[in-house]
C-alpha cells in the first residue's frame, strides 16, 4: 500500500519539479521574436515630441524609415502610462546624445497613449535627446509584433532588424549591439566616408 502512494506522489511531484527547472532556466522577459533578421517594417509618422538638439526634429515633421537607410537606428516603443519605461527613459536619452554626430538615429514610438500625456511625461522626466513619433491606431507597433512597452527594436544600416530588447532597455546592451552594427556597417570598411 505504502508504494501505492509513494508511486501517485512521485507522478504528481516529478511535472512540477520540472516545470520549476524549466522556468528557473528561462529569462521570462524573453520572448522569442521571429523578426531579427528580417526587413523592419517600414514606416512614416509624425514628430509629437521634438527632442533637443541637437538630435532634434520639428513637431509635425514625418519621420521615415526609409529616409534613415545606411545608418543603425534605435526604434523605442513607451507610453506614459508605462512604470517600466521611466526605468530606461534618461538611459535611452544619455546613449543618444553619445551617438551625436554617427550614424545613427533613436526614434521614440508612443504606444497606445495620447500624445499630450507623452509630452507632459517627457517633460516631467526632464526632456528627451531624441523625437518621439505618434502612432496612431497602433499600426507600427503592430508591424513590429509588439508585447508590450518597453521594447526596443535595433536596426541596422542595412535596413534589417538586428535585434529586439523586450523591457527596459540597459546602456550597455544598446551600446554593445550599436557599436558591433556600426563596425559591421560598410562605411566602417571603408565603402564611403
Amino acid at each position: 500500500m505504502n508504494w501505492k502512494r509513494s508511486a501517485i506522489a512521485a507522478a504528481f511531484a516529478i511535472p512540477i519539479i520540472g516545470l520549476f527547472v524549466f522556468g528557473m532556466r528561462h529569462d521570462p522577459k524573453d520572448i522569442p521574436s521571429p523578426l531579427p533578421g528580417t526587413i523592419a517594417p517600414s514606416f512614416a509618422l509624425q514628430v509629437f515630441a521634438p527632442g533637443q538638439a541637437p538630435l532634434g526634429r520639428p513637431i509635425g515633421d514625418t519621420i521615415r524609415l526609409a529616409d534613415m537607410r545606411g545608418q543603425v537606428v534605435v526604434l523605442n516603443f513607451w507610453a506614459s502610462w508605462c512604470l517600466s519605461c521611466r526605468d530606461e527613459h534618461a538611459v535611452l536619452s544619455e546613449v543618444a546624445r553619445g551617438y551625436t554626430g554617427k550614424a545613427v538615429r533613436f526614434v521614440g514610438s508612443l504606444y497606445q497613449d495620447r500624445p499630450s500625456a507623452g509630452t507632459e511625461w517627457i517633460a516631467e522626466l526632464g526632456g528627451q535627446s531624441y523625437p518621439s513619433v505618434e502612432d496612431p491606431q497602433a499600426r507600427t507597433a503592430i508591424d513590429y509584433g509588439l508585447y508590450g512597452v518597453p521594447e526596443t527594436f535595433i536596426l541596422a544600416a542595412d535596413g534589417r532588424i538586428a535585434r529586439k530588447i523586450t523591457g527596459p532597455a540597459e546602456a550597455a546592451v544598446v551600446t554593445k549591439i550599436v557599436d558591433s552594427l556600426l563596425a559591421s556597417a560598410p562605411a566602417a570598411r571603408g565603402g564611403t566616408k
